[in-house]
């Protein structure tokens, strides 16, 4: 019996051993990494659980994870906060590796708005936001740039084509004034009035568009504001990038002009006795090259819980593809962010950067920036044009050849060559904030931010120049701004409703130090611009001034969110501006606006196919102090002497305005954001409507001093309205494992009307250049559009006996002449003669609308974007046309269809040796245009190539950039920037649109970027 019990004992023992070993056998170790399907990045803490045990672990701070299970049969499920969770069956492998998506509708995107952030989906205004993955989608200098049909309402354009540094014009919702800085403001990191960093140290920019969003800005809030927020150091180890970039740049296009045997053929049209010369030079290939642009940028950034850090640096140079243009630029950038108490957390952002362009002069104005006036200034590109082809580039003496035709112009190589043009621009900014957290409800932020510029600009042209006098020209400009700002932030939950409340004190100080000097008739060109000394006495010119501008503000904001279903926000600002007259410096700007998101409501909170839906509605008022300081005080000006012994005279150059005040607008926003099907797709509506008086234009008085004689001085006067749509469209066309398709799309339309001027008179001026004779150009009239084109109306080409009805010719009655339209006076009567009271309303340069059409996919690891921008609708004044088909220069390829007694079936009229340059419907042209704005294709390499690499990831791409253009218009580029003579100032800015003369051309690049991150 008692063996019997041994036996047994043994046996079980056996058993149990048996048992262990099996259940040993069957258990194993799984390893693993888990990132981000978004960037690539390691997730740590993401739970990694056995399914249907209580068996688990979680990643470690490189995103690694391991963990026993037992049996094949085993799954494990990977979750983390705001991504999708992922169920993976494990079989026979051992290393298991996850890539979890972002869950869209559980990570709430956070809008930076001013002195706060929100969450989108709490946002009451208008506004836009553009990914940093936008911004860089291909290769800008200007991060502006990379704004254009990206965000609704939205007008990007740069000043002067493809110039290598030339700035960027911005428009938020059309002009909202006609003599006043309309541009939106900039606030980078806080910094109000910043210069705009490099893309690629951008993290978001979000486009604030109605008073509810702008008017916590009040002051400079009219023309909408771009809130830039750079990119910040990260908890965890550090993370080190690289992305370079280099492209190669043509013209986009070109013009057709005439050849030596055709010029020739043209020219004895007009003269029979014209002689050919012996050269056939085509000057737009003799100005043009391939250009180039490279851009490198190095960054690391990195921290703990205690500090974050991020800093860059980064070399953008272009050579432009106009000879002798080009542009270098090297910028550094910080942000250090440090958690110092529990409490308390400081931070400091720094920003410098040094830039260098060298340009040739285009966009001519019909003089030099010495104070020659010639028959077309030193712009290269309409030189180019109108030089005559059967000329070389010298004559037999090794001159620079002279045109053989109308005005005397110089060389276009020689302009090219010859001069020197360099800007050099120093910028630098220091931003330093502190925030304490006085309750657990209450904290308290300081910033304190200074910033300075410097620029100066060197203009030397030697005396080899024929027709105009050499000379040279030096001017700086330093500018420093200083920046204060306090606020308080309260937050509380109460019941169902949460509140913030804002207050806070603003005060800013900008200096700005002129300096210039220039002379012509130099003793020697050995010093270019540094021997100012060596010119002609009489002809030294030498001026400076000093600008202080102060703004002091009070600002306060009310959010109030209840139940997540009804917000409220109001918003008060009151600004105070050195600008204006003593008893006006100060005033109110208020908004409020209403949100309410349906989809929260219990009717709408199950629905399956209505993700969200909010309503919308906002009024406030913006303000705009934009314009020169010093305009409310009487001035004089210093006329200085003409030659040695003569005096210099003063004498009255502004009169006073005790009255100048503020220019204001008010707007009315209202908007819809709809999300359907799990928010796959989602679509923003918005309607605004803004109305801005008071403005600051400039009239003619009756002059109160002696002697004073059509003094202009800023009036608070006029009115103009401005209405438009914005549709912004988002959608998720497919999305599985392997392939993702999603579409971007963007549309807005702006009419404006001017609605009042001084003493309801049409203001007539002209934006060609000053050869072309004052040839009008532009009106402003009541109940029209700013901006609109006056000149003829054309009516064809005259072919002899009596003149049709309405009809008159510039001079006499010869077969070939243009026809116009003669204006009936009052009384409805013809007088037969075609002048200036013939000129009536000729052509609209304002857009229909504009839009921006992004489709973007994926497939494993590739990835390909197409980005398409235009507009539709919007005239553009051709005066390279006007110039071209004067008889005086050059032309194109259609003036060799111009009338002649056997060539009656033509519009052109017949060639003359001058036509006068008028300005007529026959030069209006449709501006409308679609372009293939960017066109990427890129490879991520995979992560276990990537590892061997020692890199975390590896990203090639290459891209295009205006490789398609469609269009009717037959300049060289539908988007125009030409402001004419007295460039591009404010009131040009605003005014003069869609005129074209001289451009830099518009350039077509292919672009290769290398993207590194350790």
């Amino acid at each position: 019996m008692k063996k019997n019990k041994q036996l047994k004992k043994s046996f079980l023992l056996l058993l149990g051993f048996c048992f262990a070993f099996t259940l040993n056998a069957q258990q194993k170790t799984i390893k693993g990494v888990v990132t981000s399907g978004a960037d690539g990045m390691a997730l740590p803490g993401v739970n990694v659980i056995v399914k249907g045990t209580n068996t688990g672990t979680s990643t470690n701070f490189d995103g690694n994870y391991s963990i026993n299970i037992s049996g094949d049969n085993a799954s494990l499920v990977f979750s983390y906060i705001g991504y999708l969770t992922k169920e993976v069956s494990v079989g026979s492998a051992g290393t298991i590796n996850v890539i979890l998506e972002e869950d869209l509708a559980a990570l709430e995107e956070i809008v930076v708005v001013g002195y706060g952030a929100r969450r989108k989906s709490d946002i009451t205004g208008s506004v836009s936001s553009v990914t940093s993955d936008e911004l860089n989608a291909f290769p800008v200098l200007d991060a502006t740039q990379a704004l254009q049909g990206r965000a609704a309402g939205v007008v990007v354009q740069s000043n002067n084509g493809g110039e290598p540094g030339a700035p960027i014009n911005i428009k938020v919702r059309g002009n909202a004034s006609i003599g006043a800085n309309s541009a939106p403001l900039i606030v980078v990191d806080g910094f109000v009035g910043a210069s705009m960093p490099q893309a690629n140290d951008i993290a978001s920019i979000e486009v604030l568009k109605d008073a509810s969003a702008t008017a916590i800005y009040g002051s400079r809030g009219s023309g909408g504001v771009i809130l830039v927020t750079t990119k910040k150091g990260k908890n965890g180890k550090l993370s080190v990038e690289l992305n370079t970039t280099y492209s190669v740049q043509n013209t986009a296009n070109e013009l057709d002009l005439l050849n030596a045997d055709q010029f020739a053929t043209y020219q004895q049209m007009i003269n029979p006795a014209y002689v050919q010369g012996t050269e056939n030079t085509d000057w737009q290939d003799i100005i043009y090259r391939t250009g180039s642009v490279q851009n490198h940028q190095f960054s690391f950034s990195g921290g703990s819980d205690k500090i974050n850090f991020y800093a860059s640096a980064n070399y953008f140079q272009q050579d432009g593809i106009i000879i002798n243009s080009d542009f270098e630029k090297i910028t550094f950038l910080s942000n250090i962010d440090a958690q110092v108490t529990d409490k308390l957390k400081l931070g400091m952002n720094l920003f410098s950067s040094r830039g260098v362009q060298n340009g040739v002069l285009t966009q001519s104005t019909g003089s030099d920036p010495i104070g020659n006036v010639n028959g077309g200034g030193d712009d290269v590109v309409s030189l180019a044009f109108r030089f005559t082809p059967d000329r070389g580039i010298f004559d037999d003496d090794g001159n620079f050849t002279q045109n053989s035709v109308g005005d005397g112009i110089e060389n276009p190589y020689a302009v090219a060559n010859e001069l020197v043009n360099e800007t050099k621009t120093d910028n630098s900014r220091t931003n330093l904030y502190a925030n304490y957290d006085i309750l657990q409800d209450l904290s308290f932020k300081t910033t304190f931010g200074f910033s300075t510029l410097n620029e100066t600009i060197g203009y030397f042209k030697p005396q080899t120049f024929q027709l105009s006098t050499g000379g040279a020209s030096l001017s700086n400009r330093r500018r420093t701004n200083i920046l204060s700002e306090n606020y308080l932030t309260y937050n509380k939950e109460i019941g169902k409703g949460a509140l913030t409340l804002l207050a806070g004190y603003s005060y800013q100080k900008t200096s700005t130090e002129r300096f210039s000097a220039s002379t012509q008739e130099l003793l020697t060109d050995d010093f270019s611009y540094w021997n100012l000394i060596a010119g002609h006495i009489e002809t030294r010119i030498v001026t400076s001034s000093l600008i202080e501008t102060e703004i002091i503000s009070q600002f306060g904001r009310i959010n109030y969110d209840f139940d997540d279903k009804y917000l409220l926000t109001a918003t008060v600002r009151r600004d105070g501006s050195s600008n204006f007259a003593e008893n006006e410096k100060y005033a109110i700007f208020p908004s409020g606006a209403l949100g309410w998101k349906v989809s929260n409501e219990d009717f709408l909170k199950d629905n399956d196919v209505i993700s969200n839906l909010k309503l919308r509605a906002s009024y406030g008022v913006t303000g705009n102090q934009g314009i020169t300081p010093y305009q409310s005080l009487a001035a004089l000006q210093v006329t200085p002497p003409t030659a040695p012994g003569t005096d210099s005279t003063v004498s009255v150059f502004q009169e006073d305005n005790p009255d100048l005040k503020w220019e204001s607008s008010y707007q009315t926003n209202i908007g819809v954001d709809l999300s359907l099907l799990n928010s796959k797709i989602s679509l923003s509506l918005d309607y605004y409507n803004i109305d801005t008086k008071d403005l600051l234009l400039q009239a003619t008085t009756i002059p109160v001093y002696v002697g004073a004689t059509n003094l202009q001085v800023f009036q608070n006067i006029g009115e103009v309205n401005n209405k438009g749509f914005e549709i912004s469209l988002n959608t998720r066309n497919i999305s599985n494992d392997n392939f993702t398709w999603t579409t971007d799309f963007n549309l807005s339309t702006n009419k404006n009307k001017i609605v009042k001027l001084i003493n309801g008179v049409d203001i007539i001026a002209s934006a060609a250049p000053g050869y072309f004779a004052g040839k009008n150009t532009y009106i402003l009239r009541e109940g029209e559009a700013v901006g609109l084109f006056w000149g003829h109306e054309y009516r064809g080409v005259y072919q002899g006996g009596d003149l049709p009805a309405g009809t008159a010719i510039l001079d006499g009655a010869e077969a070939g002449d243009p026809l116009f339209t003669d204006v009936a006076d009052e009384d409805g009567n013809f007088d037969g003669v075609i002048n200036t009271d013939d000129e009536k309303i000729i052509g609209d340069p304002n857009p229909d609308f504009t839009f921006g059409f992004t489709n973007n996919f994926s497939y494993k690891n590739f990835d390909l974007s197409l980005f398409f921008q235009g507009a539709v609708g919007g005239d553009i004044l051709n005066l390279t046309n006007v110039q071209l088909f004067n008889g005086d220069s050059n032309s194109v390829t259609d003036v060799l269809n111009s009338w002649t007694p056997t060539n009656t079936d033509t519009n052109i009229p017949r060639a003359v040796a001058s036509r006068g340059r008028e300005i007529s419907t026959r030069f209006i042209e449709d501006g409308s245009y679609v372009r293939l704005k960017n066109i990427a294709l890129g490879y991520n390499f995979q992560s276990d190539v990537v590892k061997k690499l020692g890199m975390s990831s590896l990203r090639l791409s290459v891209s295009a950039q205006n490789l398609l253009t469609f269009t009717n218009y037959s300049g060289l580029d539908p988007e125009v920037s030409y402001f004419g003579n007295g460039g591009s100032t404010s009131g040009k800015a605003n005014v003069v649109q869609g005129h074209d003369f001289g451009n830099y051309p518009t350039v077509r690049s292919v672009s290769f970027n290398l993207n590194l991150k350790f």
